[in-house]
């Protein structure tokens, strides 16, 4: 019931070399009424992804269109954040639908879950990569002793594991990597993953914001409290759970929902919990290109994620026009959160804030 409330696949397109390993076979097997349609590559989907009209279908297709392709690409990427390293991604896209979601960016009008199949190439990828680069010498904030990769940069690998076993394959992949660490945000509560045996070098980072914005913006998501009422037994369960307060909406009524959430998870903690917590802050970045889109399907979101008044442009390095907080009322309104964070978690130590 769980898996059909957020995707109940009528149609599943895929490269036809999905058929040849062991993973896409059984993806195939668990939606065998699904009707199949080979395409030359999961990037390549002029009817699903270059439709300017597939916009205001968007959650339909989000729950009964899935991708499976086979990942090319298998190099890592450094990163210094979230991870010391992005490792080649299991999946792309997501069932969920938060409205400030970056991954649309860059497929057009539709953003459902794409499955890569040969998850046995990408653990040995990491596996090889980790090898290479030996102890972790030196601390960093990512992490004290180990290589830390993150394992769901373009998707959310809770939902992912409704469709496949890719998720717990990389569990059990970093139980056998000495010196390497996997990471993944979730903003899914998925509960099969309590028997995974993560063994500790797994981290999961709950993604967590007051709930009436999430309510408006995290589309088809966990509700907040479930997410901050998972975090106990996750780490009974052996992962290193963080948190992930992203993306940061400033609106009117901010200050009062942001205290209130902090006390909600400082309520809810067991002290097991609360040793091991630290969190990353992330300030909202919104997109033009995006904003159109949503305009389609769900603008009331758009009256928070879009706001010229406080927000200003800034071109990425892709050449995308996005929007961000305004030079100097940003670094002020950032202080502000993590003051209120620090007067009821002290505990919970910040990785990263921008």
């Amino acid at each position: 019931m769980e898996r059909e409330h957020l995707l109940d696949p009528k149609t599943i397109y895929l490269e036809p070399a999905v058929r040849e390993f062991p993973r896409g076979r059984d993806v195939l097997a668990r939606f065998p009424d699904a009707a199949r349609i080979e395409v030359e590559s999961h990037w390549k989907i002029p009817t699903l992804f270059e439709d300017a009209t597939r916009a205001e279908d968007w959650l339909r297709i989000k729950r009964e269109v899935l991708v499976l392709g086979v990942k090319k690409s298998l190099a890592m990427r450094p990163n210094g954040r979230s991870a010391d390293f992005i490792a080649p991604s299991s999946s792309n896209g997501c069932a969920m639908a938060c409205s400030y979601c970056y991954v649309p960016r860059r497929k057009g009008y539709a953003n459902p879950v794409s499955v890569f199949v040969n998850i046995d190439g990408i653990t040995r990828a990491i596996a090889r990569h980790t090898e290479k680069l030996g102890p972790k010498l030196e601390p960093n904030s990512v992490d004290p002793t180990h290589w830390v990769y993150d394992l769901g940069e373009n998707g959310d690998l809770s939902v992912d594991a409704l469709v496949s076993d890719n998720v717990r394959d990389l569990v059990a992949a970093f139980r056998t990597i000495p010196h390497g660490k996997g990471s993944f945000a979730t903003k899914h509560v998925n509960m099969d993953l309590l028997d995974y045996d993560p063994q500790n070098k797994t981290r999961v980072r709950f993604s967590l914001m007051p709930q009436r914005m999430a309510k408006l913006v995290d589309v088809r998501t966990t509700p907040i409290a479930e997410r901050i009422a998972a975090i106990n037994p996750f780490v009974e369960a052996g992962y290193e759970v963080h948190l992930n307060f992203s993306p940061v909406i400033v609106h009117e009524a901010w200050e009062q929902e942001w205290r209130e959430l902090f006390q909600a998870i400082d309520d809810q903690l067991s002290p097991k919990a609360k040793a091991q917590l630290k969190c990353e802050v992330i300030m909202l970045t919104h997109n033009e290109d995006l904003h159109v889109v949503n305009m389609d399907w769900h603008p009331r979101a758009e009256e928070f994620l879009w706001r010229p008044d406080i927000q200003e442009q800034k071109r990425s390095e892709s050449g995308m026009v996005n929007l961000r907080y305004r030079h100097g009322w940003k670094g002020r309104w950032l202080n502000q959160l993590l003051s209120w964070m620090k007067e009821t978690m002290p505990y919970c130590g910040v990785r990263y804030a921008f």
